[in-house]
Formats: structure tokens, C-alpha cells, sequence
């Protein structure tokens, strides 16, 4: 056995121009990172308009497959559209929604003094578990700190509140800009690859268009079901703040997984102000109702679009809320469905590529075998030859 001084050592060389590019491509990825980092507001509002516009471009393609020539009046019937229905609810729920949330504001003191005296529906919460000696333990602990929270809240608020209204608006416009110039912009993309590669991708941006915008628009439906069958149910069990709920309910559904069960729990805590007999039948609706979204409603909405396993929209779901909170938990599922058509793609094309090496070696080998075919039959053709085509004997001329 050799001893490790005898093994032939064997030198590796990098060109010094290879090393200046992979630390120019190390560079431009920090660069980038850290440029989505500081403006990852901006990111979200962009992405947002994404899901808006992929949501919203099917009912402008109806239109043009209507007679609609002009992509530009489609976008406008459907914007001025949606901004009609956005008024029309308004006028019909607002009203009564803003003196729902009014009212459970003002008795929400009343349900704290219940709860601090351990009476009433949720004075469990304190006779069982002494929530409250936990809240003021915790409250106390924050010292100082609460003061200068106190003191920089309405700045906060008036923050927020101006941050808000900036974030509509960009999102109104980006996501008009995008159905208005979205198709030129991938016509552009397109027009870069090579002509042998065009269809490919094509064919692979038009599945995962189909999937992201299949969840976006079927999200928002399952939602909507979810907040009207939640708003009717509370309103014959005669809970208070019916509607105000009802949307609560709606816009946590657009959580995919914890969504349904953080409106399930805080709606059903709701009931309880009522009775316990009402809470527990809130409570048995929303389980039987989660049952019905994830047995009946999600298969035939997301069957034909996302096509994803149970285990990879948790697992995808967890990845995403761990990223980038509730919007990376939005996202999630549709970055998943695309990558998923991508590996299907990437699966498929090698597929094709084997079977063609395949059908190309087969090829050579069925030339090869009919050349030595041919040149068999033509060597045993000539007289003398032998039938392994090695030349005989050659006969004697007759004399004269």
C-alpha cells in the first residue's frame, strides 16, 4: 500500500478571470438581496397588484373574447365594474359595519370587568386560569417601555394610517398598469429566448398563469363563501355583530390553514357572550363548515389549477409564514404550484431527451447492422468469393 507522501498530488488552477466572476455574481446576489430587503414594502405592495391583476385579467379576457378588440376599454369596463360593486357594498355594509365595530369596541370594557371578576360566559378564563393576574404580570414587566409606546401613538397611528392610503393607491394603479401592459411585457420576455426554446416556455408560462391565477381567483371565492355562510349563520343564531365578524371571517380565510381556525376561535368566543349553548353551535359550524371547505370546495376549486398535495401546501405554508408572515403564508401555495410546473416541465423535457438519444442510438445501430448486411451479400455475390467475403481460390484458365 502506498503511504499518502507516494500518492501523486494533482494541482488545480483557476483562471484568475473565472474567480472575478464569482465574486461578481456573489456581489450582485448580496446587492440584490439587500436592495428586496430595504425595499420590502414596496416588494409586498408590488406583489399584491400581481395577485390583483392575475385575479382580474380573466374577466378581461372574457371581454375580449366578447367583442372587445381593445385590451385598454376591456381593462377600463372591468375596473369601473369593480369600483361600482366596491360602492354598491359599501353603501349596503359599511354603515351597518362601522356600528357593529363601534358597538363591540365599547362593550369590550364589559367583557374584560366580566372576565377580571370571573363572571359571565368567559369568567372561566379567570377562575380556571387566572388570565388576568398573567396579563397584568406581563403588562408590568414592560416598565418604562409602555410610557414612550403611549406617548409615540398617535404618531404611529397617523403613520400607518398615511402609509395606508399611499399603499392603495400604488396598489390601484400597478395593478391597472400591469393588466394594461402585463401581456406586451411577456411578449418582450419571449422575444428573447431562442426560437427552438420559445414554445417550450410558452407552454410553461401559460401553466403557471393558469395556476397562480387559478388560486388567486379561487381564494377569494372560497373566501367570500366562507364570510356570507359565516355573516347568515350568526345572524339566526342572533350573535351579536353579525356582519362585523362575517368579514372578519372572510379576510382570515384568505389564510390558507390557520386562517379558518383563528376565525373559528375568535368568533366562537363571541358566541359565548351570548350563551354557551349558542357558542358550542358556532363552534360545531365552523367545524363542520372547515370540513366541507377542505373536503368539497378546495378540491373542485384548486383540483384543476394548483394540483398540489395536502403535505406540500402545509409544508409550503409553514415556509412562507415563516418568511414573510401572513403574506409569505398568501403566497406560498402559488410559488409552490409554479415550482411545481417547472419541475414538471424540467421532468418531461428529459424524458423527451432520453427517448430521443434513445431512438438516435437505435439508429446508428440498425445502420450499422444493415451496412454489414449489404457488404455480406455483395462479398458472397462475387464469384469465388467465400461466404465470409475472405477471396478463394482462383481457378485455372484452360489452356489452348
Amino acid at each position: 500500500m502506498k503511504s499518502i507522501d507516494q500518492i501523486p498530488q494533482r494541482a488545480v488552477q483557476f483562471r484568475p478571470r473565472a474567480i472575478l466572476v464569482v465574486l461578481g455574481v456573489i456581489l450582485a446576489a448580496g446587492v440584490g438581496l439587500w436592495t428586496l430587503w430595504i425595499a420590502r414594502s414596496v416588494v409586498t405592495w408590488i406583489l399584491i397588484a400581481l395577485f390583483l391583476a392575475l385575479a382580474l385579467n380573466p374577466a378581461v379576457e372574457f371581454l375580449q373574447r366578447r367583442g372587445v378588440s381593445r385590451r385598454g376599454l376591456a381593462v377600463a369596463i372591468v375596473y369601473v365594474l369593480g369600483l361600482l360593486a366596491l360602492t354598491a357594498v359599501g353603501f349596503a355594509f359599511i354603515p351597518t359595519l362601522v356600528s357593529q365595530v363601534s358597538a363591540l369596541i365599547d362593550a369590550f370594557p364589559g367583557y374584560v370587568r366580566d372576565v377580571t371578576a370571573g363572571r359571565g360566559p368567559l369568567g372561566f378564563l379567570e377562575r380556571d386560569y387566572q388570565v388576568v393576574e398573567k396579563v397584568q404580570k406581563a403588562i408590568d414587566e414592560g416598565g418604562s417601555a409602555r410610557l414612550a409606546g403611549g406617548a409615540t401613538a398617535a404618531l404611529s397611528v397617523t403613520r400607518s394610517v398615511a402609509t395606508g392610503v399611499a399603499a392603495t393607491l400604488t396598489i390601484a394603479f400597478m395593478t391597472l398598469f400591469m393588466l394594461l401592459e402585463g401581456r406586451t411585457w411577456i411578449e418582450r420576455f419571449f422575444g428573447l429566448l431562442p426560437l427552438e426554446s420559445e414554445p417550450r416556455w410558452r407552454s410553461v408560462g401559460h401553466d403557471i398563469y393558469r395556476t397562480i391565477g387559478g388560486y388567486v381567483t379561487g381564494n377569494l371565492l372560497i373566501s367570500l363563501v366562507a364570510g356570507v355562510s359565516a355573516t347568515i349563520v350568526l345572524l339566526i343564531a342572533g350573535v351579536p355583530y353579525a356582519i362585523a365578524l362575517g368579514v372578519l371571517v372572510a379576510l382570515l380565510d384568505l389564510i390558507p390553514l390557520a386562517g379558518a381556525v383563528i376565525a373559528m376561535v375568535l368568533v366562537s368566543l363571541v358566541a359565548l357572550t351570548v350563551s354557551t349553548t349558542v357558542g358550542l353551535i358556532i363552534f360545531g359550524y365552523f367545524l363542520l363548515y372547515s370540513q366541507f371547505e377542505n373536503q368539497v370546495l378546495q378540491p373542485i376549486v384548486y383540483g384543476r389549477t394548483v394540483n398540489l398535495s395536502p403535505l406540500a401546501v402545509l409544508i409550503s405554508v409553514l415556509i412562507g409564514a415563516q418568511v414573510a408572515g401572513v403574506l409569505g403564508a398568501l403566497g406560498a401555495i402559488p410559488v409552490a404550484g409554479a415550482i411545481q410546473v417547472l419541475l414538471r416541465d424540467w421532468h418531461s423535457h428529459r424524458q423527451r431527451q432520453r427517448s430521443r438519444d434513445d431512438g438516435d442510438i437505435a439508429a446508428v445501430e440498425s445502420a450499422h447492422t444493415s451496412a454489414g448486411a449489404e457488404g455480406d451479400g455483395d462479398s458472397s455475390s462475387v464469384p469465388g468469393a467465400t461466404g465470409t467475403g475472405t477471396p478463394g481460390a482462383i481457378a485455372a484458365r484452360p489452356t489452348g
